[in-house]
């Protein structure tokens, strides 16, 4: 793969991914088997939620742990000779954008799986699902691009595990926050109108972590 333009080298990298991904299915498989298991496992000692709010805090703490599970090996996985190579190959930007682009696309179909299976199990209070999909659609880039981020910077340390959890707490939590809210007022089948500040403050967050990568992974990239 030579020098092209960027545009060019997010496509190589991406169709390198899901090769990869589809050669091994490691990281599908696995994240289903986590998401079904817990699913299940809420299944069973719940039976059946009563109310809406308990429903909806189940099923995004399913989605944040299966999100940190999908990006916490974004980077730790790839030796130190693969990334020189990538390094001589192509630039920072390709590199974290693809990933940003694998991982959203991985963590959306796993949360739309995800929702159709814990709707069957545990039932499905929501009356606005067009909202709804919105804010997995929207919870799930949020979340793999804050989370690609933030892997990227822990694979720097012997300890990226744990520095990934304190770095990623302050930045996740406004928006879990926000999509909690959001999809809470989708299941009670709120006006559209009342969402729209909700939909704004998303993509704004969504935005500044994209560019937040844009210019920190670069140095990180030069390590």
């Amino acid at each position: 793969m030579k020098k092209h333009n960027l545009f060019t080298e997010i496509v190589h990298l991406l169709k390198r991914d899901i090769a990869l991904e589809w050669k091994q299915k490691y990281a599908i498989n696995g994240l289903m088997l986590y998401v079904i298991s817990t699913i299940f496992v809420c299944y069973l000692s719940f039976k059946q939620v009563i109310n809406v709010p308990t429903w909806n805090a189940l099923f995004w703490i399913i989605i944040l742990f299966t999100s940190v599970n999908a990006t916490s090996k974004s980077f730790t996985t790839e030796s130190k000779g693969k990334l020189l190579y990538y390094y001589s190959l192509t630039s920072a930007h390709a590199v974290i954008i693809s990933r940003i682009i694998y991982n959203s696309i991985l963590m959306l179909l796993i949360s739309l799986l995800g929702y159709l299976f814990y709707s069957l199990l545990i039932g499905n209070p929501v009356q606005d699902h067009l909202y709804f999909v919105l804010g997995i659609v929207l919870g799930s880039i949020g979340l793999s691009s804050t989370l690609t981020l933030v892997a990227g910077i822990a694979s720097k340390t012997n300890q990226n595990a744990t520095l990934m959890a304190i770095l990623s707490f302050p930045v996740i939590l406004p928006m879990l926050l926000i999509l909690i809210r959001f999809s809470k007022n989708a299941a009670d089948g709120l006006a559209h109108s009342v969402q729209q500040p909700y939909i704004l403050a998303l993509l704004s967050l969504n935005m500044v972590v994209f560019v937040l990568s844009l210019l920190l992974f670069p140095f990180l990239w030069k390590e």
